[in-house]
């Protein structure tokens, strides 16, 4: 699985940059493009449920299934411009403006309750903070408003791969019928709703192994299997962040470890996989999906 952090967010330039479908779909392309895919799946979630489709319709060939889930095909200004819609959506980009920096997350819990209402008080802490770190205040807001007045309505009518569309009955952050309607409007794609409150998935809840066996069995992909038996379960932690970038500080910081400690979880993979030099530590990185499957999912 090949993912990315958005522009202006996550590992990301945080550089003042452009926001609109036009450089999102760029951003896509360059991705694919270094990946040197030529025949894949994409799952397109949220508001990255329109890229997808834009790029699906672009580049017939490449995309082989197209999966969205918690998508849209017009954004909420775009779905028909009202005094109270104006209105909130005017209320939702000033509490970016005004909270979103801030360490209190009194603003931004309001965001998070719509994602993952049905969240821990944890998870919901968690979800906090992660905002905060993963895109600045006038990013977020830039981003925000450029999404809301997105509409692949036209597109959407024009894709022609294979297409499976889920929603959640009870989503708080994308109204439900926005989902249906992005089904109906791509042919021959298949509309799955699951019950749920929450936009993102969380573990613990009904809705999740529902969404695992419908995408896989769409996607005809194997299903994971225990990790390899060479790398033990603390390693493979380890890789896992090691693969998202995460510095051995902060990986350490995560497992609750001594730095010392990551460094010789790190050697006793290098050894196992017959790795050394500079390059042993992205060629662990780019392994981890192969250890993951296993023996029997390769």
């Amino acid at each position: 699985m090949i993912r990315y952090d958005d522009r202006g967010s996550g590992l990301s330039d945080r550089d003042p940059v452009e926001y609109s479908l036009a450089a999102w779909l760029a951003d896509l392309e360059a991705v694919v493009d270094a990946a040197r895919l030529t025949n894949f799946t994409l799952l397109g979630m949220s508001q990255g449920g329109a890229v997808a489709v834009e790029y699906a319709r672009m580049h017939p060939k490449r995309v082989a299934n197209l999966i969205l889930w918690g998508a849209y095909g017009r954004g909420a200004l775009a779905r028909g411009s009202t005094a109270e819609g104006s209105e909130e959506a005017g209320l939702r980009w000033q509490m970016i403006k005004v909270g979103w920096g801030r360490a209190d997350a009194v603003y931004r819990r309001v965001f998070t309750s719509s994602f993952i209402p049905g969240a821990s008080e944890e998870q919901m802490r968690w979800f906090d903070e992660l905002q905060r770190r993963s895109m600045s205040p006038e990013a977020a807001l830039a981003s925000s408003r450029a999404r809301s007045m997105v509409d692949v309505t036209s597109s959407a009518q024009a894709v022609s791969a294979r297409t499976l569309v889920l929603h959640a009955d009870g989503d708080r952050a994308v109204p439900f019928e926005e989902g249906r309607r992005l089904a109906r409007l791509i042919p021959g794609a298949r509309f799955v709703c699951l019950h749920g409150r929450n936009h993102l998935l969380l573990a613990d809840e009904p809705a999740w192994p529902s969404f695992v066996d419908e995408v896989m069995a769409f996607a005809g992909g194997p299903r994971v299997t225990a990790p390899s038996a060479d790398l033990t379960t603390r390693e493979l932690d380890v890789l896992r962040l090691v693969a998202h970038g995460c510095s051995n500080e902060e990986a350490g910081s995560r497992l609750f470890l001594s730095t010392r400690t990551i460094e010789r979880h790190l050697s006793n993979v290098y050894v196992k996989l017959s790795l050394s030099g500079k390059s042993a530590r992205a060629a662990a990185a780019a392994r981890l999906a192969e250890l993951e499957r296993g023996p029997e999912g390769g």
